[in-house]
């Protein structure tokens, strides 16, 4: 039980993710498992009663992440994000805070996007 004096700790991440998507299914329990540190609160978006800070289309739509002062991130932006928390993904994360990097992930993104439904198919 928290002591009633503790503040109660915000994560420093909240990650809003396709829980009926096989693929993000497999992403997120391999990054639930390399966050060693519980940094990062998982939140599953396609359950109805899951709180979403955008409209619920849009969350399963692309990948979003929310920082712990409230700035709500999506695509690459989100990934590069919880890579920053995740020690062994750290250093990639540090290099997308480059805009052009960044930038070049988030083409990337986009056409992962577009084949994003096949792949699903496959995953099945």
């Amino acid at each position: 039980m928290d002591h009633p004096l503790e503040p109660i700790q915000r994560p420093a991440l909240t990650i809003w993710y396709d829980g009926a998507c096989p693929l993000c299914i497999r992403e997120i329990a391999l990054m639930q498992r390399l966050d060693r540190r519980k940094r990062i609160a998982f939140v599953d978006v396609a359950t109805e009663d899951a709180p979403c800070p955008l409209d619920r289309s849009l969350m399963l739509a692309r990948f979003h992440a929310t920082t712990q002062a409230g700035e709500t991130l999506s695509g690459a932006a989100a990934f590069a994000a919880m890579w920053r928390e995740i020690p062994l993904l750290r250093p990639l994360g540090l290099i997308a805070r480059n805009r052009r990097v960044l930038a070049l992930l988030e083409r990337a993104y986009l056409q992962f996007l577009k084949i994003r439904p096949t792949l699903q198919r496959w995953a099945r």
